[in-house]
C-alpha cells in the first residue's frame, strides 16, 4: 500500500510498504519515490534497519509504530 509521510522540511513523500519474509525473519520493505528502498524488522518491541540503511531512528521509530498501527486494525 502507499502511504504518505511529511519529512523535516515539509516536503511530503511517498512510501510503499509491503510485508515479506526474509531469511526467516518477517521484514517491512519501504519503497520510496525517488526509487530507494529500505527494510525495517522489529525485535521484540524495538524498530530496526538494515546497517546498509541510513533512515533517521526517529523516523525508524514512526514508522514502526505506524505499521504497529496497521497490525492491530
Amino acid at each position: 500500500m502507499n502511504y504518505k509521510i511529511r519529512l523535516k522540511d515539509g516536503t511530503t513523500q511517498v512510501i510503499q510498504i509491503i510485508a515479506i519474509t526474509f531469511k526467516k525473519l518477517r521484514v517491512w520493505k519501504l519503497s520510496f519515490s525517488g526509487g530507494k528502498e529500505i527494510m525495517l524488522y522489529k525485535v521484540g518491541n524495538q524498530w530496526l534497519q538494515r546497517t546498509e540503511d541510513y533512515l533517521e531512528q526517529r523516523y525508524v521509530i514512526l514508522i514502526g509504530a505506524y505499521i504497529d498501527g496497521l497490525a492491530a486494525e
